[in-house]
Formats: C-alpha cells, sequence, structure tokens
C-alpha cells in the first residue's frame, strides 16, 4: 500500500498552475517553429512570430502566456494500491478539496497572480469566485501504486467552440469534423490542436475529446510512417482537410490552421456514432506527473535552447506608426487590410459587461463616463500587473461578443477604432463600413508581448467591474492587423468560409 498525502497534492497542483501558465510544452514550440518556417502568407507569418516571441518572454519572466489564464482541470488516474492520508494525521481532504486549495493557492500568488474566470453559477449574479476555484477534476481508479495526474488551464477561447453530435453509424466522421471549422471561426486562437472523442455516450465522447489534447504532438512523425490503424487515419485525413481550407494562423489565412488531430475512442451503440470536437488553443497550457508518496512532483522546463532561434521583438519594417492621440476618419480610410500597424498613444479598453453598460446608458440617454469620439477600444481583460508592470499580460478577447454593441457605439459616440481577436459578423462588418470605422485584431496567445507594449494604464470607469472595467491604456508600437478596413473589406478566412 503506498500512502499519498493530501498536501503533496495540492502543492503538486498549485505548482503546475504555475508552471503551464508561463512554459508552453517543448513539443508544441517545435512545431510551431515548424509551421513559421512553412508559412508564405505575411498576416499568418508575422501572428504566428508574434506567437513565438511570446512563449520566448513568458518563459523568461515567468508570467501567463495569456490573459484567459484558464479553468483549472486536474485529471486523476488513482491507483487501487493506494490510499490518501495527511501528514499531520488528521481528517482527509476529499480530493476536491485538495485540488481547490492548490488552485486557490496558485491563481492568488503575489509572485504571479493568475485571472480568476471562475464564477459561482452560471445563473444569477455570476459573482466571480475570486481564486478560480472550484477545479475540474476527473477521477479514474486504476492498477498501481501510484497516482497520475494531469492538471490543465483551459481557456474559454477554445472550450466555447467545443462541438457534439450523434451521426449515423453510416456517417463520414472526417466531414462532419471538417464541416465545423468554419462555424468556429478563429475565437478558439489558432494553430493549435483538435481533440476528437468518438463513440461511448454523449458526456464520455466530449470527455474524451478533451482528453485526447493532453499527448505530446506526433502528426509529422505519423505521416512519415504511415496509420496503422482508423484513428490515425483520421488523424491524417482530418488534419490535410482542415489545413487546405487555409483559415490559417488566427484566421488570417495561411498553411497551417492545426499543428495536430488527436483521436480517443470508446465502444458504442450499434445504432449510433456519437462525435464530440474540442480545440486546444495557441496557449497549450497542460502537464502530467506521477506521485508516488515521495513528496510533491518535480516539474521540469523545458530547455532554454527551443527559443534560441526566436527573437525578443517584433521586426518593425514594413509596419504604419498610428498616433492614437490625433486619429481622424481620413486617416483610418487609408488602412488597408493585412496592413500592420503600430499602435500608439491613448487607448480605451472594455469587454462585455463595460459594453453592456455603455448602451444601457445610451438607451436612457445618460452621459457617458468617457468620451469615445474619435478613440480607440481594445476588447481586453488584464491580468493584474506585479513589479514595475504598467498592466499584466492583456491579449484581445474573441469579438464577435461585442458585435451587437457595434451599431449603438458607432452611431451615437463617434467611436473609430475596435481592437480584438477573431472575425466580426456580417452586420457588424456592414456598420463599420457606413460609420468608416476599422476593426483590428491583436494576436491571441500573445498577451505578455502586447503588456510590453502598454506603458501605464489607469481605470477611469466602471471600477467595481474588476479587469473588465475601462481603463485608458497608454501604449507604444502595440502591433495589431487590419482585419476590417472601412470599406467594409474583412481579412478572415473563416468568415468568408462561413458565409
Amino acid at each position: 500500500m503506498t500512502i499519498i498525502y493530501t498536501e503533496d497534492l495540492t502543492d503538486s497542483v498549485a505548482d503546475a498552475l504555475q508552471f503551464v501558465s508561463y512554459y508552453h510544452p517543448a513539443d508544441f514550440i517545435h512545431s510551431l517553429k515548424h509551421a513559421y518556417e512553412l508559412e508564405q502568407g505575411a498576416a499568418a507569418k508575422n501572428a504566428i512570430l508574434q506567437l513565438l516571441i511570446n512563449s520566448r518572454l513568458s518563459a523568461a519572466a515567468k508570467r501567463p502566456i495569456c490573459q484567459d489564464t484558464g479553468v483549472a482541470h486536474v485529471f486523476l488516474e488513482i491507483g487501487m494500491e493506494t490510499q490518501f492520508r495527511t501528514r499531520q494525521g488528521g481528517a482527509v481532504p476529499t480530493i476536491q478539496e485538495a485540488v481547490d486549495e492548490g488552485v486557490r493557492r496558485a491563481y492568488r500568488s503575489e509572485v504571479n497572480p493568475l485571472r480568476a474566470s471562475m464564477v459561482s453559477s452560471p445563473l444569477g449574479a455570476r459573482r466571480n469566485t475570486r481564486d478560480n476555484t472550484p477545479g475540474i477534476v476527473h477521477v479514474e481508479m486504476v492498477a498501481g501504486s501510484r497516482v497520475g495526474v494531469t492538471v490543465v488551464a483551459k481557456g474559454g477561447g477554445g472550450d466555447v467552440k467545443a462541438r457534439f453530435a450523434t451521426l449515423n453509424p453510416s456517417d463520414s466522421p472526417a466531414d462532419w469534423i471538417v464541416e465545423q471549422l468554419p462555424g468556429m471561426g478563429a475565437g478558439w486562437c489558432p494553430p493549435g490542436v483538435l481533440g476528437i472523442g468518438i463513440g461511448g455516450s454523449p458526456e464520455q465522447a466530449m470527455l474524451l475529446a478533451k482528453k485526447s489534447l493532453f499527448s505530446e504532438i506526433d502528426l509529422p512523425a505519423l505521416r512519415a510512417r504511415g496509420p496503422a490503424t482508423p484513428a490515425e487515419a483520421l488523424r491524417l485525413e482530418v488534419a490535410n482537410r482542415v489545413n487546405a481550407l487555409g483559415i490559417g494562423a488566427q484566421g488570417l489565412g495561411g498553411l497551417t490552421t492545426v499543428l495536430d488531430v488527436k483521436v480517443l475512442e470508446a465502444p458504442c451503440h450499434a445504432a449510433t456514432l456519437p462525435i464530440a470536437l474540442i480545440p486546444n488553443c495557441a496557449a497549450t497550457r497542460y502537464v502530467t506527473f506521477f506521485l508516488d508518496g515521495q513528496g510533491p512532483a518535480v516539474l521540469t522546463p523545458p530547455e532554454p535552447a527551443i527559443w534560441d532561434s526566436i527573437p525578443d521583438m517584433m521586426p518593425a519594417d514594413d509596419a504604419i506608426h498610428v498616433d492614437l492621440d490625433v486619429l481622424t476618419k481620413d486617416e483610418v480610410r487609408r488602412w488597408k487590410v493585412g496592413q500592420t500597424l503600430l499602435l500608439s498613444g491613448k487607448l480605451l479598453t472594455g469587454r462585455d459587461a463595460a459594453h453592456k453598460r455603455l448602451t444601457d446608458m445610451l438607451a436612457a440617454k445618460e452621459p457617458l463616463p468617457v468620451d469615445l469620439r474619435n478613440r480607440a477600444i481594445y476588447y481586453v481583460g488584464p491580468v493584474d500587473p506585479v513589479g514595475d508592470e504598467a498592466v499584466g499580460p492583456a491579449g484581445p478577447t474573441t469579438s464577435t461578443r461585442m458585435d451587437k454593441f457595434v451599431a449603438p457605439l458607432l452611431e451615437q459616440t463617434g467611436l473609430l477604432v475596435m481592437v480584438g481577436k477573431a472575425e466580426r459578423g456580417r452586420e457588424a462588418i456592414q456598420t463599420i463600413r457606413q460609420h468608416g470605422a476599422a476593426y483590428l485584431v491583436a494576436v491571441g496567445g500573445a498577451a505578455y508581448l502586447v503588456s510590453k507594449a502598454v506603458q501605464s494604464a489607469r481605470v477611469i470607469a466602471f471600477a467595481d467591474l474588476g479587469m473588465e472595467a475601462i481603463y485608458e491604456f497608454e501604449v507604444r508600437n502595440m502591433p495589431v492587423t487590419v482585419a476590417v478596413d472601412s470599406s467594409g473589406n474583412s481579412i478572415h478566412r473563416v468568415f468568408q468560409l462561413a458565409t
């Protein structure tokens, strides 16, 4: 009988959540570097380079890769020959309690605070729990005398794109998967990995899809040796067909939308073919370790050499410098889809809650707390700063959630520019064209790199909303791409495919 101390589980979960917040798995970096070398489209190549630079900077500073530091998932395989105890001999906490304490410590760290995203109830007030608890815990009893643990921080941008269907046994799983991609948009921040669960019951298929994501990227090796099973054949077919769609990095077009496709399967009812799809974004945060009674897990960082060929900053040779403090419609009209801009000056922020308040105030004919005329607003909820940082990692959130607010803000406030990630819907694009405005994209998954451009930050409205308050950032050379220009042209391949 092996004794596993719950304190070791708690300490290991806390350490693992900190670890994955700033270290990409080495296989992901190698795959992303290969995608960068192959990429020919300027916008997609630029986006991949930002992801690589961000990875290097985050690892060096031990600060989050992405501002959405994820919901904590803990998958445990508990050996039947183990027993949990406490070192002090007191009452043994439940697995959920031990995990939650680890989550609480990790997300409240003073050295590297992580953004809490969990709300206590999906209905009603939806109050933030402030420490990202509870964690999502899955337990499986297995043979053996140790405990296997996979700790994952899964962001909302990936999970919100999850799909499930029950196909007929004669239907093509590959056809169904490929049909989902345009409708998923770019909010899951490709390039990443698609997880596929096939068979079982509906909830089992979804769990299989998620668990499939947490294994090493090995698609090149599979291509080299060829498929040995139907599941491997499906992986190759889906990867080839999805990448042929041309969605590319961040939906900007290009050769690499997925770095790998993973498949797990289970027996199912003869009349059904359950299938689930869950993507993993460019943050790709997970680590697996084992507890054997000898103390907390020891986590080994990737070798620093994997970042050696990656620069410390973005080249600015072809970028257009923009002074946000003297922004005019005439200047915005000169911007064209695909151009790289470097923003400097005062940049407002606002997400869902702030947009809702602003539009409610407009409807009630109340004065707004901030003048939006000829201003730019950035869809972001940053991580808290540490040390001399002006702001913590501050990457963009998915812009389609703000689509319903575009018309009232552009029509009634004179707002000129919006910055976010992924595509806009048809009506939002038409409104942007009608008002001679523009929509720009920052790279989802490059949050620490973006934050380096922020020189100062202050809350100017709705302070009670926490990270969703309206800030005024002073930025210097913040890299963005023109995604929708004042003529209504859209760069996003996913939008074109979906319509």
